[in-house]
């Protein structure tokens, strides 16, 4: 009897030591168990944060050959990875929104989407991806339209444009006026800015 009461008071000890009332006036009551969930999860958000932010960067993007091989040489030779100002857009800069809510909404439906085709090996050879890569751009162009090319208006915007620096053409494309009247939007006339175009694309 001895024993079973001594082991019930062992078990109990840790959860009194955690949720008792403080002895210390400056605690004001608050139990350590208390504490100890604040900085677990204080920690948790931290981690989280770091993993969604590393999940943002063109290294993670280049961490699976499927990326690496197919769509990583295109990128290079495009402006958003070398040009006369320095900047960088990554693959997040253009495809991953920056609102928190909508970033989330993405990185679920990418995640459910990708992952079990990366497990599978679908688009695990140069062949399996150009016999798709026309599809799949016109999904991503798709989704940019609907949302009015948020990604791109990140950093680029018409406010901001000087169009007197801009050739004839560009410049009468860029009035905003006649972008509202054509419902035009960026990903109308920049399908190739990012990538090479795929094989079979026509205007």
């Amino acid at each position: 009897m001895s024993d079973s009461a001594g082991i019930g008071e062992a078990s109990e000890r840790p959860r009194h030591f955690l949720w008792r009332k403080p002895r210390t006036r400056w605690l004001l009551g608050i139990p350590v168990g208390g504490f100890l969930l604040f900085f677990v999860g204080v920690a948790a958000w931290a981690g989280f944060n770091a993993g969604l932010k590393y999940s943002d960067t063109l290294q993670f993007c280049e961490s699976c050959h499927e990326m690496r091989d197919n769509i990583v040489p295109g990128y290079e030779e495009g402006p958003h990875y070398k040009n006369m100002a320095g900047v960088r857009a990554v693959c997040a800069d253009c495809h991953v929104p920056h609102a928190f809510v909508p970033k989330m909404q993405i990185k679920i439906q990418k995640a459910f989407n990708e992952i079990p085709k990366w497990a599978l090996g679908t688009l695990d050879t140069p062949e399996k991806f150009r016999a798709v890569q026309l599809e799949l751009a016109e999904r991503v162009w798709a989704s940019m339209k609907l949302t009015d090319s948020r990604e791109c208006k990140n950093c680029h915007s018409l406010e901001a444009m000087d169009l007197s620096a801009q050739d004839a053409s560009a410049a009468k494309k860029h009035v905003k006026e006649r972008m509202l009247a054509r419902n035009e939007t960026c990903i109308d006339c920049h399908k190739g800015v990012g990538h090479s175009l795929p094989s079979g694309y026509e205007e």
